[in-house]
């Protein structure tokens, strides 16, 4: 019994781990996006974009002591035409930090234009990441350890210590002359091996949560080539995903540099940008289709 429960705690724990592993890497990528520039010192970016990422919003003012701020908020009171609040309660989730703000002393900054927080995709895509990837390692053990032994009770141990050998990838394994191997049953389990369309899955995912990100990726399956068409196609949904997180963001600086006289500007982030060129490689305005590993159009001289 207590080994039962020992094996469920392990599998538990990596289910847990496995899981937490997709959600902070979920998180990195989103908050790593976007580029502040001309921001004060008093304002933290990584603290900015973590309170967009579980929170959808963050409010923007003038602390008399500290300087210019983006702390989470609280709507109180009514709202205007357009759905903003018109009195808001900014705070600090690491102290008592509380103040009560206007629309004419503060300016909201939403995620994007739904004005919801990230971390409810995050915790799907990193569900179906960590549901994907533990069938991996089910699928890869069971390549392992497919039989099933029935035996007597008195060899056991006998065969416990044989399966040791095996189990640690001993190239021999030894027995004695006088191992009886009669009324021992072995049944063979072998699973199917799919681990392979089970990683491809998972690059579906990726490649689906890039898209939603904005970050431009190759669409699906990775491909010897890539029909630019279908380049094309995936990157226009990943531009208009983009534009939502990025004008969202932009529209509030706007209100920011008139309210406070300041020059702060935001776009998305150039090592992204440097990293799609570098994925993609293609040529701008050239017809044919693309190799990731190659400028040169299908039927070219390098394909002969």
């Amino acid at each position: 019994m207590k080994t039962k429960a020992n094996s469920f705690e392990s599998t538990a724990f990596l289910n847990n781990a496995t899981y937490n592993d997709y959600f902070n890497r979920i998180f990195n990528l989103s908050t790593a996006r976007f580029k502040w520039n001309n921001l004060p010192d008093s304002i933290n970016t990584r603290y900015l974009e973590q309170t967009l990422f579980y929170h959808g919003s963050c409010i923007v003012f003038r602390d008399e002591i500290i300087g210019l701020l983006a702390l989470p908020m609280e709507m109180n009171g009514n709202f205007d035409v357009y759905g903003d609040p018109i009195d808001r309660i900014a705070y600090s989730t690491y102290n008592h930090y509380r103040k009560r703000l206007n629309r004419d002393n503060s300016v909201i900054v939403y995620n994007n234009y739904s004005r919801v927080p990230t971390v409810p995709e995050a915790q799907l895509y990193a569900a179906r990441f960590s549901e994907v990837e533990r069938a991996i390692d089910v699928n890869v053990k069971g390549q392992k350890t497919p039989k099933i032994i029935l035996c007597q009770e008195n060899k056991r141990l006998t065969l416990k210590n044989l399966y040791m050998q095996y189990d640690g990838n001993t190239p021999f394994i030894f027995g004695d002359k006088n191992l009886d191997l009669q009324g021992i049953t072995v049944l063979d389990t072998s699973s199917p091996y799919i681990s392979d369309k089970l990683f491809a899955l998972k690059s579906r995912y990726w490649s689906d949560l890039y898209t939603f990100l904005g970050i431009q990726n190759a669409p699906g399956e990775k491909k010897e080539r890539v029909v630019t068409g279908e380049v094309d196609s995936n990157l226009g949904a990943t531009t208009a995903n983009r534009l939502s997180w990025l004008n969202a963001r932009r529209d509030a600086v706007e209100k920011i540099n008139v309210m406070f006289n300041t020059n702060i500007s935001v776009d998305f982030a150039e090592e992204y940008t440097e990293l799609q060129k570098a994925q993609y490689n293609l040529v701008e305005n050239s017809p044919g289709e693309y190799s990731p590993k190659s400028n040169e159009p299908k039927g070219s001289a390098a394909d002969e």
